[in-house]
């Protein structure tokens, strides 16, 4: 491989992590969403498009196999190749638990239980803290990076307030507890989002300064 080759290799490999990102964002986005409206036709899309990122987490793993095996990347250019490798596996996984809050929302029963408030809050946290961790992808932002992952902490703090008001909802009325059962699982999986936006904080601080630090 040549080193215009090589650098070119580079630039799509960095490319395709923040393409990845924009689609697990929508992703995400997407299955709130649906879920707020029970929009089931929303839903399935979102389902379906998780192909999509199947495809660039494949297209990642191909090139960083090519980076590594055909040039011996410097310290720097090494952290940036692996650290991508972990990064899709990360966004691949955020990706995963949109379509299962889409799955969820398939299987609520009529209406709502109550207004959803808190989830879509939750929701929109996560949503900010992969946009703007993928900011500092592109940007080698560690400080950037660093606050981001304390977004983590508000999510962690709404998972456990509707988690008690959801339990609570379903020991009174046992006519909810379809509909909040799935709810639970929709939280659970928001709060998974949170850990793996807070792995890709971790990865950038790594590529960035070389310094491994544990933001979750």
């Amino acid at each position: 491989m040549t080193r215009t080759r090589y650098q070119e290799t580079l630039a799509i490999l960095r490319n395709s992590i923040i393409q990845m990102g924009k689609l697990s964002q929508n992703a995400i986005h997407n299955s709130i969403e649906a879920l707020k409206d029970l929009d089931i036709e929303l839903a399935e899309s979102v389902i379906e498009g998780d192909q999509v990122i199947d495809d660039y987490e494949l297209r990642i793993e191909k090139c960083v196999a090519q980076l590594i095996s055909l040039q011996s990347p410097t310290a720097g250019d090494m952290r940036l190749v692996t650290s991508c490798l972990k990064i899709a596996i990360d966004l691949e996984r955020m990706s995963d638990l949109a379509v299962d809050i889409a799955q969820s929302t398939k299987k609520i029963e009529g209406e709502h239980i109550k207004p959803l408030i808190d989830i879509p809050h939750m929701a929109e946290t996560a949503e900010s803290m992969l946009e703007q961790v993928m900011r500092a992808f592109e940007d080698n932002n560690v400080t950037l990076a660093e606050s981001v992952a304390k977004l983590d902490d508000e999510i962690d703090r709404k998972f456990y307030e509707v988690w008690k008001e959801l339990i609570s909802m379903m020991v009174q009325d046992d006519t909810t507890i379809n509909n909040a059962s799935h709810l639970l699982f929709v939280i659970r999986y928001l709060e998974r989002i949170g850990d793996h936006a807070c792995n890709v904080c971790e990865s950038v601080v790594y590529i960035a300064s070389g310094k491994r630090e544990d933001l979750n």
